[in-house]
């Protein structure tokens, strides 16, 4: 069993400053740059297939696919309600690959790298392991942009590689492709990201 703060590495923190609505962002680049840091360590697990849980973990998984060049299948789970801006009791799948297709059979016996864009309370990579495991990979690895650093209520086995591209504090993350979602267009969302103190600081892959 993994202790709540497991597979996290506050040496890693990338201290970043929230704007005056009390938020984080993060432009595409920031994005890019975060997760594309791990490629050294992704290339040397050799993935057959990409795992990405949408909708955040859409853009990053894309990201690394020219890096790796491996297939990416997609899956949707839901933790939070975007109505009531809560979350829910468990996870809610919306959507999954088929294991009996082209290339979900590369699933059973391959190399499965999974792909979010945050690490928040780890109920939902939790989730996500646990199902892709029930068709017999090899391995998993998961790799999310951001991890905040806070207690866990989800766990992962202790044979999953995991990875992080930083490591940052339990803030309100605003991302790039959800603009609209916040009341702001893109070039709006990515002047406050890029005017942000430490919005320049990045830091080194987090493992």
């Amino acid at each position: 069993m993994t202790s709540p703060h497991a597979k996290q590495n506050p040496a890693g923190k990338t201290a970043r400053a929230k704007a005056a609505d009390g938020r984080v962002y993060f432009s595409y680049a920031q994005i890019h740059q975060a997760i594309t840091g791990l490629a050294p360590q992704i290339q040397e697990f050799k993935p057959d297939v990409i795992v990405a849980i949408g909708g955040g973990g859409f853009v990053p998984a894309r990201m690394l696919r020219t890096i790796v060049k491996v297939p990416i299948l997609a899956i949707s789970l839901e933790l939070y309600d975007d109505s009531t801006n809560t979350a829910r009791a468990s996870v809610v799948r919306r959507q999954w690959y088929d294991p009996t297709s082209e290339l979900g059979k590369l699933v059973k016996g391959g190399r499965v790298l999974i792909v979010d864009e945050v690490d928040d309370t780890r109920t939902t990579l939790e989730y996500a392991v646990e199902e892709v495991k029930k068709d017999g990979p090899s391995s998993v690895a998961v790799a999310v942009v951001h991890n905040k650093l806070k207690p866990k209520r989800g766990e992962l086995p202790a044979d999953v590689l995991y990875l992080a591209g930083e490591h940052v504090e339990d803030f309100w993350n605003c991302y790039p492709w959800d603009a609209d979602a916040y009341g702001r267009g893109i070039e709006a969302h990515e002047e406050l990201a890029a005017s942000a103190p430490g919005a320049a600081r990045l830091m080194g892959p987090a493992v």
